[in-house]
């Protein structure tokens, strides 16, 4: 059985990162809190973008929240298929220094072909977030 099948805990969603090689590459993990996955991003230095500030590439904050948006969806139906991206916007509202980065995500509308996420990243305090993103997901 593929580790992207049946994803129904925080374990499973652990083995589903370690199948994706991008997600395995930016070094994400996931555990859970309040029930819900709390993905997050230890620091790296290959993930840092500019070497003067330190600060994280911007593309390695929108892959992983786009990688964390397409794990909950999975995990949230249970891994009925992989979802493909139909668009994605993010807005950077902070530097994201070099530290661990943590994202939660929110499905704000489900229908039968169409998901609609919002991921929230931040890293000391979460009311002051790195960047925000919303994405539409086409479900298999």
């Amino acid at each position: 059985m593929s580790a992207l099948a049946n994803i129904q805990t925080i374990d499973d969603l652990s083995r589903a990162i370690a199948a994706i090689p991008y997600a395995s590459l930016l070094g994400i993990e996931v555990r859970e809190e309040d029930g819900e996955p709390l993905f997050y991003l230890p620091f790296k230095d290959k993930n840092i973008g500019n070497t003067i500030l330190p600060a994280l590439h911007g593309g390695v904050i929108g892959g992983f929240l786009e990688n964390a948006a397409v794990l909950h969806l999975m995990w949230q139906r249970e891994g009925e298929g992989i979802p493909r991206v139909i668009d994605f916007s993010i807005d950077y509202l902070r530097t994201g220094r070099a530290q661990d980065l943590y994202c939660r995500c929110e499905i704000v509308r489900q229908g039968k072909r169409i998901a609609n996420v919002l991921m929230t990243a931040w890293q000391d305090d979460r009311s002051k977030p790195v960047a925000q993103a919303r994405a539409h997901f086409l479900l298999a």
